[in-house]
């Protein structure tokens, strides 16, 4: 499936996610039960959108089970018909006259990205409707992730001005041949069958089995990864991918998005789209020439990088990227985005520099360039230190 439309469907997952929050809500439940431990996303109303409060409850349980050895078994789900539609764009469009205020929650939020793909208990991600952007950074590194025929999946920040970001500049660009740069770029979505397909998720079981498997896995009461697996393939079924995914369409997107530049890919794609039974290339081809310059130049760029990064560099590399993007260090894309897609909804946004040969390399290089030791984001390799490098410890909040 291609992601058509990507700034309606931006649009309208965002116009439900800015609902008015209740301040005593429980926006993350945590449940203990002998040996598994479950984690339910619980802002249906909002799909279930991650704001610091997640964030910061996510770790926090986390930490704790890791370190308790009756915890075996962590699930994770979302409440409603969403598991995670990502962040509020509106948090940081409201904050952009505020230096650095979204500052903790990305530092939170990438610090806790490692943890979650280096995680030493046994996880399951009940992956159900829409998993997007840092949303899906809590499905994709899971050691089991479960989707359904319900399940939409799409990292579409690049074309508001951003970056494709919460570890994905590393998971897609570790996918087979050019897929993560197609995804990255296009913000094209994909469908359960076709995550399991990809790679980015273990299993499909149809949605009515849902509860079910949930059922059997707490009242496996396990986390042997052996017997985990055995419980959810009682239910999964193989995935037979449609005559017209975008996953058959391999060798086109391999050929033009294994070019030097965007440019490049764009001009290539234009040469597929004439041939015959290239049809579904004109959507896309529409929104990738609608999206913002700068934030297709990053983000192309951020995927290339992530091959030859490790997954800590990977996370520091975005951490950077995101604070220079809200810092409007080149450019104000990322604000224009969101101001035309959810807070004058015109879907006319004004992209400075309006075009990709206006957008210097010398620029980019700029948002890309170290911050000093001390204030990247602190990942703690060495096994003593694991869950050391919190935001409370960092000059950022030190300094306050």
């Amino acid at each position: 499936m291609v992601f058509i439309g990507v700034e309606s469907k931006i649009q309208s997952i965002n116009q439900m996610a800015q609902e008015v929050v209740i301040p005593n809500e429980e926006v993350v439940l945590g449940e203990e039960l002998d040996h598994v431990r479950l984690i339910t996303l619980n802002r249906p109303r909002q799909l279930n959108v991650i704001s610091s409060k997640v964030v910061s409850l996510l770790a926090d349980y986390l930490e704790r089970w890791e370190k308790d050895n009756k915890a075996e078994l962590i699930i994770i789900k979302g409440a409603g018909r969403a598991f995670s539609a990502g962040g509020d764009l509106k948090m940081f469009y409201d904050g952009r006259k505020s230096k650095d205020s979204c500052l903790e929650v990305v530092y939170r939020m990438y610090w806790l990205c490692y943890h979650i793909h280096t995680y030493k208990k046994t996880q399951v991600a009940l992956v159900h409707g829409i998993s997007m952007g840092g949303g899906a950074s809590l499905m994709a590194p899971m050691k089991f992730s479960v989707v359904t025929e319900k399940t939409v999946f799409s990292t579409p920040e690049a074309s508001i001005g951003f970056h494709t970001d919460c570890g994905f500049s590393y998971i897609h660009s570790h996918l087979p041949g050019h897929l993560g740069e197609y995804l990255a770029l296009t913000g094209a979505r994909l469908n359960g069958k076709e995550l399991v397909a990809a790679g980015l998720a273990t299993h499909f079981v149809p949605s009515e089995k849902l509860p079910e498997l949930e059922k059997r896995l707490i009242s496996l009461n396990s986390g042997d990864k052996n017997a985990v697996k055995s419980a959810i393939e009682e239910f999964s079924v193989e995935v037979q991918l449609d005559e017209d995914s975008v996953l058959n369409k391999k060798s086109i997107i391999d050929e033009c998005f294994s070019k030097d530049s965007v440019a490049e890919i764009i001009k290539s794609f234009e040469a597929e789209a004439s041939k015959e039974g290239n049809g579904w290339i004109g959507a896309v081809l529409k929104g990738l020439k609608r999206s913002s310059p700068t934030g297709l130049k990053i983000t192309l760029r951020s995927i290339r990088d992530g091959r030859k990064q490790t997954l800590p560099e990977s996370l520091k590399k975005e951490f950077r990227l995101t604070m220079n993007i809200l810092r409007a260090s080149i450019s104000e894309d990322v604000y224009e985005g969101i101001r035309a897609l959810t807070i004058d909804k015109d879907n006319a946004p004004k992209w400075d520099p309006p075009s990709l040969d206006q957008v210097e390399d010398e620029k980019v290089d700029l948002v890309f360039q170290p911050f000093k030791e001390d204030l990247e984001v602190l990942i703690p390799e060495k096994e003593e230190s694991r869950w050391h490098g919190k935001y409370e410890t960092t000059p950022y909040a030190t300094s306050k």
